[in-house]
């Protein structure tokens, strides 16, 4: 039988299954982002290597995240899902005031600040899902029949801190870039938080340095782990 442990628990061993209690919750609640089948060696993996945006692997009825380990080789830590699970991310930027400005929301789980995103649901593309966060989490709407021009960036394989070797997080980020907004900073889009973010906001982000600073200066918090490297890579 697969032991379940918390990783201060007496007696816990590297090796050993973890899934965090929160998902357990999760599955007896019927939540939808909580995978109820509690041994990955009954999921039909062709079927999910099949649909994955990164390819990965599966061993002896495991699946393997196709990035370093995390640490946590067996059992999902504290996401709910096997495997990959698929999430969009919406970048928009504008220049106002001399300087370039990124749309941020600080999380509600305590994690930091992020790109507004999100799983990407059922039948619906990363493009799809990124502009729809984007909304929901920031009230910010900007839609291609609208005329914004997005543009689309490979998936790539998030270090999510709540991930482990068997549970990973994959994004297609969206990107666009709002212009040269006339009048200044304070003529940027009004954003306004709602869904899980605590705060929606414009940051500075001339660079990546300049976007931490911003952060730590003004809210004293950091960027959200799994997309340091994502943000690093777009504001350089």
């Amino acid at each position: 039988m697969t032991r379940i442990f918390h990783h201060d628990a007496p007696g816990a061993q590297p090796g050993y299954e973890y899934t965090d209690p929160s998902v357990l919750d999760g599955i007896a609640t019927s939540a939808s982002w909580a995978d109820p089948e509690m041994d990955p060696g009954r999921i039909d993996w062709a079927k999910r290597q099949a649909a994955a945006a990164i390819p990965f692997r599966v061993v002896d009825g495991r699946p393997v995240a196709p990035a370093p380990t995390t640490g946590i080789r067996y059992g999902r830590n504290q996401l709910g899902h096997w495997g990959e699970q698929q999430c969009a991310d919406a970048i928009v930027t504008a220049t106002a005031g001399g300087h370039r400005w990124i749309v941020m929301v600080e999380r509600s789980d305590g994690h930091g600040w992020a790109i507004p995103g999100g799983y990407v649901e059922p039948g619906e593309t990363p493009a799809a899902a990124a502009i729809r966060e984007l909304g929901e989490e920031t009230g910010l709407l900007l839609y291609p029949d609208d005329g914004v021009m997005w543009q689309p960036m490979p998936a790539r394989y998030v270090p999510d801190p709540r991930a482990s070797d068997e549970a990973w997080m994959v994004t297609t980020p969206a990107r666009v870039d709002l212009g040269v907004i006339d009048g200044g900073v304070l003529c940027l889009p009004v954003l306004t938080a709602a869904d899980d973010a605590l705060r929606a906001c414009w940051i500075s982000a001339d660079s990546y340095e300049a976007l931490t600073g911003h952060l730590s200066d003004i809210y004293g918090r950091q960027v959200f782990a799994a997309h340091r490297a994502l943000l690093a890579d777009v504001l350089g």
